[in-house]
């Protein structure tokens, strides 16, 4: 019995999770209407203009890395004239929306889970709701569209660091034509290639925005819910990227 009791105790939390989520997703589109522009540019600078540093440190080395392992197996079949392609299709389709997505679910979905979850500690969104101010249409819907718009920018300013540091180790490293490199992006990437990954890094950004707005929402009280919500946000958000990431691949390509 105790057995069945833990079981229908997880099955009923998990269902009200859903059913909680679900219903902060429905109050977010019904606000998108009555969205503050001034707070969405705030949430775009804090959230994403801040995030530059650590998008680019991370693509650069993660370009630069790819490019070192694959350059000398494709010298070695005399496919060198392949390298800038295969980054540049490598980096627009998945790593530059994946890896900005994790980066950003660790940065931007733990910033904004610890702030609500803060004011929920603290009763801010209690006084918000005192003082006749929809919290969702002032605290949830401006970071959601800061993200839906930040993230595909993040996203491609990523894809070019990447192919970059690709360009750079193929050259300065490996010893190719700077002009095999570029005529090979030309030959074999398409536009498609970074449309359809800004597109999945759109909705990674919605994702990240919406889990960390429902994590800071439901926090409970206390300030170690506060780190539970926090920790919880960003597995949570990550674990998403990844599972979209093949369904949308999927869709797209």
């Amino acid at each position: 019995m105790n057995l069945l009791e833990s079981i229908g105790r997880f099955v009923i939390h998990s269902l009200e999770q859903c059913g909680e989520a679900v219903i902060l997703i429905g109050q977010t589109f019904r606000q998108l209407r009555h969205v503050n522009w001034w707070h969405v540019i705030r949430q775009m600078a804090h959230l994403g203009v801040d995030s530059l540093p650590i998008i680019g440190l991370t693509l650069l080395f993660a370009g630069a890395v790819m490019t070192l392992q694959i350059t000398d197996i494709l010298i070695r079949y005399g496919a060198q004239g392949t390298v800038g392609g295969i980054m540049a299709i490598a980096m627009g389709r998945e790593l530059g929306p994946v890896l900005v997505g994790v980066v950003l679910a660790g940065r931007v979905g733990a910033a904004i889970t610890a702030e609500l979850g803060t004011m929920r500690v603290t009763e801010q969104i209690d006084a918000l709701k005192v003082m006749a101010v929809n919290p969702i249409g002032y605290l949830v819907v401006p970071r959601v569209i800061a993200c839906m718009i930040m993230v595909p920018i993040l996203a491609f300013y990523g894809v070019i660091i990447g192919i970059g540091g690709g360009y750079f180790v193929a050259t300065m490293v490996k010893g190719l034509a700077g002009m095999t490199y570029t005529d090979s992006i030309q030959i074999f990437a398409v536009m498609s290639d970074l449309t359809y990954g800004l597109i999945k890094a759109s909705v990674f950004g919605a994702v990240i925005a919406l889990v960390g707005s429902y994590k800071g929402m439901y926090t409970k009280m206390g300030a170690a819910a506060v780190g539970n919500a926090t920790t919880s946000s960003v597995v949570t958000s990550i674990i998403l990227v990844f599972v979209l990431n093949y369904f949308l691949s999927l869709l797209l390509y």
